[in-house]
């Protein structure tokens, strides 16, 4: 039922978010009894509150009139972050050369969770990526998850 939700309010939401405005994701998930929809935007040089607040107003009603969630739910509009989740072939491309952290489902002969450079994917979607000057592929169906780590404070 979620991902049915997701793609429909995906569907909903590229018809009314503006041209600079990228959508990165759509979350809709339960948690502690109360249901989410969480769209995650992202611009050139940030995404701010305005930004977000002008994206909720416009679906707010617009997702109502559609109908498309039976439950009671909150809407959150919002930035992935600065550790966002790569999940896409044009994250991957954006981010290539940033460092990131690799979540498998077991452990490899490089551990159960690294970091490294991200160099891309390979032909099959594969991830490679360079840890310590060396060279490693990743099988896509081994991840977990991966995430950006390229900050610091």
């Amino acid at each position: 039922m979620s991902k049915k939700v997701e793609q429909r309010a995906q569907e909903l939401v590229e018809k009314y978010i503006s041209k600079e405005l990228e959508l990165v994701d759509v979350d809709y998930v339960k948690e502690n009894g109360e249901y989410y929809l969480r769209i995650l935007i992202d611009k050139e040089g940030g995404v701010s509150l305005d930004d977000c607040e002008a994206l909720s107003r416009a679906l707010d009603d617009k997702l109502d009139e559609a109908d498309i969630i039976p439950d009671a739910y909150y809407l959150e509009v919002s930035s992935p972050g600065l550790d966002r989740e790569l999940k896409k072939e044009k994250d991957f491309i954006r981010e290539k050369g940033k460092k990131i952290l690799v979540k498998l489902y077991k452990k490899s002969e490089l551990g159960k969770e690294f970091t490294g450079v991200l160099e891309g994917l390979d032909e099959d979607k594969n991830l490679l990526i360079n840890i310590d000057g060396k060279s490693h592929t990743i099988e896509k169906k081994d991840i977990a998850k991966i995430n950006l780590q390229d900050f610091d404070f």
